[in-house]
């Protein structure tokens, strides 16, 4: 796929889809046709720490059904996400999970 995976020492990986988490908040990427597969999976990458296959699944599913919980984790760690995936102007918020 020729995709970079991406050295981000400073970020806080949480797994993402956990369910029954404890974790109170999730960011939400919705899908736009403005943005290449490879732009999203860069930036879910730079965002979340996650491999590129992974953030390739996140993005196969945002195509395919409108949206998609790309990270689970504390209200500050989310909207760091958000912050970072908006750089490139990705369609994203933020609610409570479960």
């Amino acid at each position: 796929m020729g995709v970079q995976v991406l050295d981000l020492p400073n970020v806080e990986i949480v797994p993402q889809r956990e369910t029954g988490s404890s974790l109170p908040w999730q960011v939400i990427l919705y899908n736009d046709e403005h943005h290449t597969f490879e732009e999203v999976i860069h930036q879910l990458q730079k965002a979340t720490g996650i491999s590129a296959d992974a953030a390739f699944e996140i993005a196969m599913e945002v195509h395919t059904k409108g949206r998609s919980i790309c990270f689970t984790g504390t209200m500050q760690a989310c909207e760091r996400v958000m912050a970072i995936l908006r750089e490139i102007a990705l369609t994203v918020a933020i609610d409570r999970s479960g």
